[in-house]
């Protein structure tokens, strides 16, 4: 997939909804279950509060990403951080959840 850059020299908003829509291909066992047990009216709550979440994440990671201080220290350290924090995030979750006690 082949994306333009945007006009400020961004990535092009379809290159990164195409991105975060494959990161979250995972997540389909995980919510299928709950989904299919929510009802029509609990879906709708679902997917109202996902969009508002996702459009927070949106604009919290504009807001960081135009600070010069933040953008250069993640152009820097970025590759180095993300990995860290991903890792520590499966861990907390595999721990919370008690998948070490199996």
């Amino acid at each position: 997939m082949t994306s333009r850059p945007a006009a400020r020299g961004g990535p092009a908003v379809l290159a990164v909804a195409a991105v975060t829509f494959a990161n979250g291909g995972d997540n389909i066992g995980v919510y299928i279950p709950v989904f299919a047990v929510a009802g029509s009216g609990g879906l709708a709550v679902y997917a109202v509060v996902f969009l508002v979440l996702v459009a927070v994440w949106c604009a919290a990671g504009r807001f960081f990403a135009t600070r010069p201080v933040v953008a250069r220290a993640l152009s820097r350290w970025g590759h180095v951080v993300l990995p860290v924090v991903l890792i520590a995030i499966g861990l907390l979750i595999l721990i919370g959840g008690g998948a070490f006690g199996l």
